[in-house]
């Protein structure tokens, strides 16, 4: 069940940072990037930031937005 609840705040920072950031990507890319970025902002915050749902969607979309970039960085 955790797993599910994961992927579903994944797909929302992955969205919610689609929106910030005004891409157009597919809705499933939105949920790797989200995955992504979530995983990639807990590695460089470690845990000092904010613990619970709220802070798992803040440092999901913070993520989100720099796999965004890089991604945008990389196209260029």
């Amino acid at each position: 069940m955790g797993l599910i609840i994961s992927l579903i705040i994944a797909g929302v920072c992955g969205w919610l940072a689609g929106m910030l950031m005004k891409t157009s990507f597919p809705w499933y890319i939105n949920v790797l990037i989200g995955i992504v970025g979530g995983a990639l902002f807990s590695w460089i915050a470690g845990s000092f930031i904010i613990s619970g749902i709220v802070g798992n969607i803040i440092g999901g979309v913070i993520g989100s937005c720099l796999v965004i970039f890089i991604i945008k960085l990389i196209k260029k």
